[in-house]
């Protein structure tokens, strides 16, 4: 999943699976969640699983989100990030 563009062509992703490997942050994705397009199965976000791609690696997109979905991922990068400060 796109999360932000990180410059020069690169973007933060975060891992989309079909399985929440027990991962207390994964956060569930159903059709409802998105605006428009689906995914074949009930997949989950995982915010601590984050990295960046160049665009040119990104092969299509599935569907967009709805605004709500997205926020409650986006903010759980940024708790998962906060609570690991000193």
């Amino acid at each position: 999943m796109v999360l932000a563009g990180a410059g020069r062509g690169d973007w933060i992703l975060c891992q989309i699976t079909s399985k929440s490997y027990a991962d207390a942050q994964a956060i569930p994705l159903k059709n409802s969640d998105f605006v428009r397009g689906s995914l074949n199965l009930i997949s989950y976000a995982r915010p601590g699983k984050l990295f960046t791609a160049s665009e040119s690696l990104i092969a299509t997109e599935l569907g967009e989100l709805q605004d709500a979905t997205f926020k409650q991922i986006v903010d759980a990068v940024i708790e998962l990030l906060r609570s690991q400060v000193p």
